[in-house]
């Protein structure tokens, strides 16, 4: 299989999962759009994922491929989870909601982030306490790459995997302030989301493929 092809599919599938605005993001580009401590969030936001997503590929991922039972679980269970979230992400589209101030602060809570130490704590109990990132990233990333039977293969999609996360959070971080005005337009929500509904379609069905051809 093309490496290009696989370092894409593993960009597509990771950013596909990391857009969805939640607790983690939300207070990221609450950090941006305020100008505090922007990046020391998005460095402790993208050290977890790519983390994670590490283990995921690399150790999870290899444990599942010896384990037929586990993985034929692991496959229907993400083509699930897949058209499950493909079908919230559709639902956004049609019914936009506006990400607005009084949405940040009520994703974001409490923590403004005064000094650097404050923010780096509270971006890392964002991403460590939301028993999603593990589903997304040891378990749904780390499963799809069971597929892949050679370490270049894997680590191509590693790097794809890893990559969306860095674009992402460091996009937010230096991007935020300026594209926060276009967050409040529900246009942008409906390309967005249906965006993420489209890879995630994709995904799913190709999961479904190989797993019947299998």
């Amino acid at each position: 299989m093309d490496t290009l092809f696989i370092l894409l599919e593993g960009f597509f599938i990771s950013i596909g999962l990391i857009v969805a605005i939640g607790p983690q993001n939300a207070y990221v580009l609450r950090q941006a759009i305020r100008q505090r401590h922007a990046l020391p969030v998005a460095s402790v936001c993208f050290v977890t994922d790519a983390t994670l997503i590490t283990l995921g590929v690399m150790g999870v991922g290899r444990f599942i491929a010896g384990n037929e039972t586990l993985a034929f679980w692991l496959t229907w269970g993400g083509v699930a989870f897949l058209s499950w979230f493909a079908a919230r992400s559709i639902k956004s589209a049609i019914n936009p909601d506006v990400l607005d101030n009084s949405r940040m602060d009520a994703a974001a809570g409490e923590a403004a982030g005064g000094t650097v130490r404050t923010a780096i704590a509270h971006a890392a109990a964002f991403s460590l306490l939301n028993p999603w990132v593990y589903m997304d990233t040891m378990a749904l990333i780390g499963g799809v790459s069971v597929r892949y039977g050679s370490d270049l293969e894997r680590g191509a999609f590693l790097i794809g995997a890893v990559a969306a996360s860095a674009v992402w959070f460091y996009g937010l971080a230096f991007g935020g302030k300026k594209a926060a005005p276009l967050f409040q337009k529900a246009i942008t929500w409906r390309m967005l989301d249906s965006f993420i509904a489209a890879v995630m379609i994709l995904v799913a069905l190709n999961l479904v493929r190989l797993q019947l051809a299998g």
